[in-house]
């Protein structure tokens, strides 16, 4: 179809436009076939400016024939004039005038023309993605929620210095989050914070927590305001289903790794929105940190897992915890 479309235009008009097209094409081609190192583009940049090549060459022939065109020739190879012969063979009579060249299109301005077009759809295309507002906002990485905060739970009150979940959430939400994880291509899908009181407690216990999640992982970060040391912690987890727990000190802190399984729930939300039994998840990293030296009581728990299953080093939890914990006050002598 475009091959016939390009064949109605008119030849001054049709061959400036291809030689236009093929000669930007060819060169931005092989500008980035050189970028890249690739072959196989450098190949095709090649053949459109050998295409080019062509038509120029036409181009040039076509206007030496129209500066210099042959007179038509007799059997015998000599040239014979025409409008003489015209005159002979019909006897005397008035004097033919000076020919008048019939009215012929410009073709320089349509040439021209053709390239101007061209070069200025060229620059629009080459210059929009730049001066135009950017419609692709799952490039843009994942913030922290700007809602209007609301009242927080009594315990909050009741509880020294504690942290809320936005303020977990940009503690978390670092721009180096990603690098940490050993994912640097990565940017942050979701990011949330909320200021929850902890279950079976009758609300009695501040529990903030804040999530961020990648394509590869998510991080939750949480911070439990109880009287349970990590020592009493760890004689927990050993009657838990907790596995390779390791004890150890994180900024001077006592501190435990553990790993337990998520909890995978499917819910239908169709046919009166039934939903299937709750399944065994991936595997989830668990890096628990007291609030104080001392261990006087309450931890702040930092886990991290992937929907494959997959987990990262240990040394990555402790990266993260180095960030985190900085941008949490330790819990004050009480």
């Amino acid at each position: 179809m475009l091959g016939f479309l390009l064949r109605l235009l008119p030849f001054w008009v049709r061959e400036p436009l291809l030689i236009a097209v093929g000669s930007v094409l060819g060169v931005r081609i092989m500008y980035l076939a050189v970028h890249d190192h690739d072959r196989v583009a450098a190949g095709l940049g090649v053949v459109f400016l050998v295409f080019t090549a062509v038509r120029i060459h036409a181009v040039v022939r076509a206007l030496r024939a129209r500066r210099n065109p042959r007179p038509a020739a007799s059997a015998d190879g000599t040239a014979v004039d025409t409008a003489a012969q015209a005159q002979a063979q019909g006897g005397a009579g008035p004097r033919p005038g000076p020919a008048t060249p019939e009215k012929e299109h410009n073709a320089w301005g349509q040439a021209v023309a053709a390239v101007a077009v061209v070069g200025a759809l060229g620059a629009a295309l080459w210059v929009a993605p730049s001066v135009m507002p950017s419609d692709d906002i799952a490039s843009q990485p994942a913030s922290c929620s700007g809602e209007a905060r609301e009242e927080l739970p009594r315990a909050y009150r009741q509880t020294p210095q504690p942290v809320t979940g936005e303020e977990l959430c940009k503690a978390l939400n670092r721009p180096d989050l990603a690098k940490l994880l050993e994912t640097p291509g990565e940017t942050t899908t979701t990011a949330s914070g909320t200021s929850n009181t902890a279950p079976l407690t009758d609300g009695k216990v501040a529990q903030p927590e804040a999530e961020v999640a990648f394509d590869t992982y998510s991080v939750n970060v949480s911070a439990t305001y109880n009287e349970l040391s990590i020592d009493q912690y760890v004689k927990l987890m050993k009657f838990g289903d907790e596995q390779d727990i390791k004890t150890l000190a994180v900024l001077g802190r006592p501190a435990v790794l553990s790993s337990a399984h998520t909890m995978k729930i499917e819910i239908n939300l169709g046919s009166g929105g039934s939903g299937g039994p709750v399944e065994q998840g991936p595997l989830a990293r668990t890096l628990s940190v007291a609030m104080d030296r001392k261990d006087r009581g309450g931890y702040c728990e930092i886990t991290v897992w992937s929907k494959s299953g997959a987990l990262p080093n240990d040394g990555v939890l402790l990266d993260i915890a180095g960030k985190v914990l900085a941008r949490i006050p330790e819990r004050p002598v009480r």
